[in-house]
């Protein structure tokens, strides 16, 4: 029997074991060394020889990561270590570094219950580090460190073993920071990390060593023997007197919350349904008799099996032949198969129960987000929040007629596969618009498009996504006339707070249509708004608030899903370039409507409400919001000049320089527009030895004076009349 065989039947055994199974995933910034981590983790399993631990790359399968040797997609292993005699259950996640790939990352978390956060000795703490540390708190994911790549603070640095630990302790104390700054205060003791107390190791993965103050004590081996291994560049030694995956293996049973400890509070943060309910019970306890729930975190196409679900599976039993339902879905899916996977291998078992994750065929409503249960009305999990979106486009066509319908389901796919890919589709003209993270991201799924599922296409140059807004409130109040001129509505729109729209993109206050309008009304009265507004609100949609705050006007209810309609349009298209809206507060101030409900119907309606919207956005002065970067580059000394001159020409403005040794690092604020091409001048710019990295930094008012040359541009695009509208226009 091989070795994957026989892990999957010791994984099996462990199903129902729920205090011997851990969730765990590794995050970290980019070139940090998760994957080679996750290799010495399957060694120490027993699946991979030592020879290729650490250099195989096994969870980086897919042939554009070995490409361009960067983990892109969140790959799953279940692997089975014995610790003391006892054989526990290790689900693993390595997570994607690059930025542009975050949303795997949040995804990943929803699924897990422990990540070890790597930090580079070198490099130290990174915007990525921060994100994802965020990421994992949020999702109430308990962390530990693994600091890597220490081999080369000796080899580059020549540091002393004083130095090293003073570096140690830096990254301890940093990352201990950014934890405190939002743990959940239950666990601020609990999590916070202690080197002492075994909750961080250092080590280099490359090299398949690694060690911790309890496995030095439990060794009797002193830091400063570790230290003359390094020295004396002995690694093979190293790696047998301090094996990675030991040391490692046994942080993560004797650190990490079982799936049975985990549940208890991860539901009720992550389900909001009524925890009295017998499906509420069976999540915490994990119950595997209880109501089937599955959370989908990711869909990967299979060429043979077709789409597969892989997720966390929160309580019941799922085996071939069960029907689930996804959650706003009307009929059940049937299951084709359950299994596990190692790598790029999905191995098939019987059944499956609660605590594990799991790959479930056959589910073809799913995307990764969703929820499938055995019960059809129950409540879903909470939405996935992410921490940045979409803000590069490009135009896609298929370059043959032929494959144009083929196109059509392969972007489906695509976008059920990845969230974070946006597809705007144009069936009158064939086009269609897929929005990503970032260029990389892009390439990747133009790739993807036309290697694996074999349609060729033809793809514009990227261009930015814009946001639409009020920087004012309206003068006066606007109304919309239906066109049989018998409803009328009266609208206006003014700025939505920061705060408030700050709690809406990190899904502290709810989006979608409001029907709890009194926990919302709650909420935003904290932000000091007036309780009838408050209590108005219908709708949240794109971090815009749609608000009733009209008084006893007859037959406004029966028209409720009519405005909301009509609302959902112009934030979807705004009156200035068709770009969504973001930050807008829509008040309908009052209306008079037909008594005849044939007479106000949606093509009454929707109309007119949308037209007093867009009147009224008119009145206050559209402006356009432009997708933002923060930039941060480290770079030799001698070379700021270089970049600082680099990013000068970007409408970029410098936030700060700090110098360690011979390195400068440079932070930055740029434009994304800006920032198309940068890869290649600043490798020309600095002979490749700048390392840099972005991160989303939100949207912020487009300076007047490229107002209208940017409006035309996007008019002209969208093959828009060039004159913007002026309010008369819906008068």
């Amino acid at each position: 029997m091989g070795r994957k065989e026989d892990n999957v039947k010791r994984a099996q055994a462990l199903f129902r074991e729920l205090e011997q199974i851990r969730n765990i995933g590794t995050a970290a910034h980019i070139d940090h060394g998760k994957t080679t981590l996750s290799d010495n983790l399957i060694f120490g399993a027993g699946m991979m020889s030592e020879e290729l631990a650490g250099k195989q790359l096994m969870l980086d399968f897919d042939e554009q990561e070995s490409a361009r040797g960067i983990t892109i997609n969140a790959a799953n292993a279940s692997m089975v270590h014995d610790h003391r005699g006892k054989d526990y259950l290790i689900n693993l996640i390595d997570t994607p570094g690059h930025v542009d790939f975050g949303g795997d990352v949040t995804r990943a978390m929803r699924a897990l219950d422990g990540v070890i956060i790597v930090v580079c000795a070198v490099e130290g703490i990174m915007p990525q580090t921060e994100t994802v540390i965020r990421q994992a708190l949020k999702e109430k994911v308990k962390p530990v460190l693994f600091i890597n790549k220490v081999d080369r603070l000796i080899a580059e640095l020549q540091v002393s073993p004083e130095d090293m630990q003073q570096r140690f302790g830096k990254i301890i104390t940093e990352v201990n920071k950014l934890i405190m700054g939002q743990v959940p205060k239950e666990f601020r003791k609990e999590w916070k990390l202690d080197a002492a107390a075994g909750t961080v190791a250092f080590g280099s993965a490359y090299h398949n060593w690694a060690t911790s103050i309890p496995f030095m004590q439990k060794k009797g081996i002193s830091f400063k023997q570790i230290y003359d291994y390094m020295m004396e560049e002995d690694r093979k030694g190293l790696a047998h007197a301090a094996p990675l995956h030991e040391v490692l293996l046994d942080m993560i049973v004797e650190k990490m919350p079982s799936a049975a400890v985990a549940q208890k509070y991860r539901i009720p943060h992550i389900w909001h349904g009524d925890p009295e309910s017998a499906a509420g019970k069976a999540m915490v306890a994990a119950d595997d008799k209880g109501v089937t729930t599955f959370m989908v975190t990711k869909v990967v196409i299979d060429p043979h099996a077709g789409e597969i679900a892989v997720g966390r599976l929160f309580s019941g039993t799922v085996a071939k032949g069960d029907q689930l339902y996804v959650s706003g879905m009307p009929a059940p899916n049937r299951v084709q198969s359950v299994g596990v996977f190692v790598g790029a291998d999905r191995i098939a078992t019987e059944q499956v129960t609660a605590g594990n994750i799991v790959a479930i065929a056959g589910l073809r409503d799913a995307i990764s987000g969703s929820t499938a249960t055995s019960q059809q009305d129950l409540e879903p999990f909470e939405r996935i929040v992410h921490h940045s979106e979409p803000v590069v486009t490009t135009a896609i066509e298929a370059k043959h007629t032929r494959d144009l319908p083929k196109l059509v389901e392969v972007l489906r796919a695509v976008s059920k596969a990845d969230p974070s890919i946006q597809i705007d589709s144009n069936l009158e003209t064939g086009e269609h618009l897929m929005s990503g993270m970032g260029e990389l991201h892009l390439e990747i799924t133009e790739y993807r498009i036309a290697k694996e599922h074999g349609v060729e296409i033809t793809t514009s140059p990227p261009i930015v996504v814009y946001r639409e807004a009020v920087m004012e409130p309206s003068p006066g109040v606007f109304e919309g006339k239906s066109p049989n001129k018998h409803n009328r509505f009266f609208v206006t729109v003014e700025p939505l707070e920061p705060d408030v729209l700050a709690a809406i993109q990190d899904g502290t206050i709810p989006s979608g249509d409001i029907k709890k309008s009194r926990e919302v009304a709650r909420q935003l009265m904290e932000y000091d708004w007036d309780r009838p507004i408050a209590r108005g609100v219908l709708c949240i949609e794109n971090g815009c608030v749609f608000i009733d705050a009209t008084k006893g006007v007859q037959n406004l209810f029966e028209t409720r899903e009519l405005l909301i309609e009509a609302f959902k349009e112009v934030v979807n298209r705004g009156p200035r370039s068709h770009e969504r809206l973001l930050g807008v507060k829509v008040l309908l101030r009052d209306a008079k409507l037909h008594e005849d409900a044939i007479h106000r119907g949606p093509a009454q309606t929707i109309p007119a409400v949308r037209n007093a919207i867009n009147g009224s956005m008119l009145m206050a002065g559209v402006a356009l919001m432009e997708p933002k970067q923060n930039v941060y580059i480290s770079v030799p000394q001698d070379l700021m000049g270089a970049v600082t001159g680099e990013m000068s020409q970007r409408r970029s403005v410098i936030a700060g320089m700090e110098t360690e040794g011979d390195l400068a690092t440079i932070t930055a604020k740029a434009p994304v527009k800006e920032m198309f091409g940068f890869a290649g001048e600043i490798r020309s710019a600095t002979a490749g030895r700048a390392l840099w990295s972005t991160e989303f930094a939100g949207y912020e008012p487009l300076p007047r004076e490229l107002l209208d040359d940017v409006t035309a541009e996007i008019r002209e695009r969208k093959g828009l009349k060039p004159e913007v509208p002026r309010p008369e226009n819906y008068a």
